[in-house]
């Protein structure tokens, strides 16, 4: 379904139909306007009619020139003004592959849209650069902002840090200051946000820096990440083989699961097949060096404190627990029936 009201296919015939059939072929050829929707190289329409590249970028500036010089390009005004308006409602600056989307899902209308982008006064094209993917804006003033509020955003995040989208719209909101209230609403900010190269979302809606492995998954590790994250505790690793299967619709076998969990730093062993995540203070070890640990951090504790303050670095049974605690060769009570290091 299109959002605009005009036929590109007839627009782009009337516009074009003035032109020699060389320079015209040129113009179709380059922006996908036949029914292949291809666009062509410089190089394929040079080797077409044996000329150079730069032949063939001569006649293509040149046909665009006289294209704007054309009278029924001025009648044509009101499509380049509906689509002026139609960039002005998604932010007034917006990625070139969310804009032909929005416009429509068909190729060919797409290539026609591009087409006009091009010829526009209204326009201005942003190229791809280290930050930003190919965009177009129709407002100078606000493009500055969102390319600034954007670079900032960036640089608040660090590489494991993951936001929710509510949050990060929240965020990026707080560095674009005196921005008309049209302009603050989820959906604009989500689409200014998928501009940038740098910041991005991972499958599961959640935003951080685009080169993380949190962000950018790239396995079942990453995947795995992900689910104990969200589950918020310790997983079996079958567990988790299933929650990456379910969430993600990857097929993921047991025993992969587990290779991959023992190799990553990210992840730590706390039972038997039982995995918790390094970021949550969970150590490894047997029970009594968990308890060791605990007393030479924290002093005589009771042996109720020790259970729970054992339980919360590692998944043992509280038996295991008092077992290793009641072993006088490692702990001792004191007079005050609190238990100290032997």
């Amino acid at each position: 379904m299109s959002t605009i009201s005009f036929k590109p296919k007839q627009v782009t015939k009337k516009i074009t139909s003035h032109l020699q059939d060389r320079t015209r072929d040129v113009i179709m050829n380059r922006f996908g306007l036949t029914p292949d929707a291809k666009r062509k190289t410089l190089e394929e329409i040079g080797k077409k009619y044996n000329i150079t590249r730069e032949r063939v970028r001569q006649i293509e500036d040149s046909a665009l020139a006289l294209i704007k010089k054309s009278s029924v390009y001025k009648e044509e005004q009101a499509i380049f003004e509906e689509l002026k308006q139609l960039i002005h409602s998604l932010g007034s600056i917006v990625s070139e592959s969310d804009l032909l989307s929005h416009v429509s899902k068909d190729k060919n209308t797409q290539n026609h849209i591009h087409f006009y982008l091009e010829l526009g006064d209204y326009f201005r094209k942003h190229r791809e650069d280290d930050h930003f993917k190919v965009r177009w804006s129709v407002d100078d003033e606000i493009a500055d902002k969102v390319h600034d509020s954007l670079k900032k955003l960036f640089s608040t995040l660090n590489d494991e840090d993951l936001v929710l989208e509510t949050e990060m719209i929240k965020k990026f909101f707080d560095h674009m200051k005196d921005v008309a209230e049209h302009y603050r609403n989820e959906e604009i900010a989500r689409r200014w946000l998928s501009m940038s190269k740098t910041i991005s979302k991972n499958p599961l809606g959640e935003w951080g820096k685009a080169s993380s492995p949190n962000v950018r998954t790239r396995g079942v590790k990453d995947y795995a990440f992900l689910v104990m994250r969200k589950h918020g505790s310790p997983m079996h690793f079958k567990e988790v083989a299933d929650a990456i299967s379910k969430t993600f619709g990857r097929k993921t076998h047991y025993a992969t699961c587990h290779n991959e969990l023992i190799k990553d730093s990210r992840f730590v062993l706390v039972g038997r097949g039982l995995y918790a995540l390094a970021e949550w203070g969970y150590k490894t070890g047997i029970a009594r060096d968990v308890i060791k640990d605990i007393l030479k951090r924290e002093g005589p504790l009771s042996k109720e404190d020790v259970v729970e303050k054992v339980m919360k670095e590692r998944y043992f049974k509280k038996n295991t627990i008092l077992v290793n605690l009641v072993n006088t060769k490692f702990f001792k009570k004191n007079k005050n029936g609190l238990y100290t290091l032997a």
